[in-house]
C-alpha cells in the first residue's frame, strides 16, 4: 500500500515496528470533514478524548486508532481512550492495549453506551 498525498496536505508516514501488522481495513475514505457525522452502516464510534469519528467496523476503528493516535509522532505516551486509566505505556505496548481493551466489537459497543449516558461533561475515569 502506497499513499501519497499533495504538498497542502502533509500526512506524517506512520510505521508500527514490532509484531502486530497494521493493515488499513477495506474501507473507502470520508471527507476529512464530515467523519464526525454518522453515516448509515457507521455503528462503532472511536472515544479517543474528543474524536468521536464513526467508523463500520470494529477493525476500521483500531486501525484509525493506532495510526491517528497511536503514530510515532503523535502517541502522546498514554493511553487518553474515554474512561481508560492514563498509565505511561510504549507505543508497542499501547497498540496491543487498544486493540484487547478498546476495540473489539463488544468494548465499542460497551463504550458507546456508556458515552450515551455520560454526556454531561463526565470527566472523571471509570473505576474499573
Amino acid at each position: 500500500l502506497f499513499l501519497q498525498s499533495t504538498p497542502a496536505t502533509s500526512i506524517p508516514t506512520v510505521q508500527v515496528q514490532g509484531q502486530i501488522n497494521l493493515q488499513p481495513p477495506s474501507y473507502t475514505a470520508a471527507s476529512q470533514h464530515a467523519e464526525q457525522m454518522k453515516k448509515p452502516g457507521q455503528n462503532f464510534m472511536c472515544l479517543w478524548q474528543s474524536c468521536k469519528k464513526w467508523f463500520q467496523t470494529p477493525s476500521q476503528v483500531f486501525y484509525h486508532a493506532a495510526t491517528e493516535h497511536g503514530g510515532k509522532d503523535v502517541y502522546p505516551g498514554q493511553c487518553l481512550w474515554e474512561g481508560c486509566e492514563p498509565f505511561q505505556r510504549q507505543r508497542f505496548s499501547f497498540i496491543t492495549h487498544l486493540q484487547d481493551k478498546h476495540c473489539s466489537r463488544d468494548a465499542l459497543l460497551a463504550g458507546l453506551k456508556q458515552d450515551e449516558h455520560g454526556q454531561a461533561g463526565n470527566q472523571k475515569p471509570s473505576n474499573k
